[in-house]
């Protein structure tokens, strides 16, 4: 473990593996070595070079990197709005807001030693549970609606509700947005990926024509 804060000038030289003609401000660090089972062993310990790179594992340090990530479900955008009411029959437009905490992409990066492993993440599918018994998998974030396109279907992420919300228990279909992240990395000579999934949801009502002409 790097010793933080690093040890003095009159402390260092008294750390294994200092070289005779070491000065303060020499590249390297100071390192807090223990042996479990051994406490006699170890100490403060000098590298000028840091830890074994063959002891570092590019895969972990990908995983750190994904720590420092803000991945989250899709921001949901649907046709008909959350609030308001649809129509049966009539188009539904599905799509994320496209931002990089929710589509991506977006790159951290971590490091051990002399090993650096950068990771990044995008958005590669989201599949729509409609609450209908239908699901719906796009490979693109999804069109938003403009008032422009008027019954004209979704080019890239829809869906049409061939029955009523009422039927519903809670007289609403329940939407749900599960988006897979691919994260590809690379560092230390290895690439690999790793995938994470998030979700989001909301409610929508849909209805009969007759219903909201009433």
């Amino acid at each position: 473990m790097v010793k933080d804060p690093q040890p003095d000038a009159e402390t260092a030289r008294l750390a294994t593996g200092v070289p005779d003609d070491w000065k303060p401000g020499d590249k390297g660090k100071f390192y807090n070595v223990t042996c479990p089972g051994e406490p006699l062993k170890g100490g403060l310990t000098y590298s000028a070079t840091g830890p074994n790179a063959a002891a570092v594992d590019p895969a972990q340090l990908a995983q750190e990197a994904v720590k420092k990530m803000t991945l989250l479900g899709p921001e949901i955008g649907i046709t008909p709005k959350p609030g308001g009411k649809g129509v049966v029959g009539m188009p539904v437009y599905l799509w994320d807001t496209k931002s990089a905490e929710t589509y991506g992409p977006q790159s951290k990066s971590a490091s051990a030693g002399a090993v650096t492993v950068t990771a990044t993440a995008r958005v590669t599918k989201i599949v729509w549970t409609m609450g209908d018994g239908n699901t719906v998998t796009c490979t693109t974030a999804g069109t938003p609606y403009k008032a422009a396109y008027g019954k004209q279907p979704s080019p890239d992420c829809g869906h049409r509700y061939e029955q009523p919300s009422s039927a519903q228990s809670s007289g609403k279909y329940h939407v749900t947005a599960t988006s897979t992240w691919t994260i590809d990395w690379q560092g230390g000579g290895q690439t690999g990926q790793l995938t994470e999934i998030r979700n989001s949801a909301v409610d929508v009502t849909v209805a009969e024509v007759q219903v909201l002409n009433n």
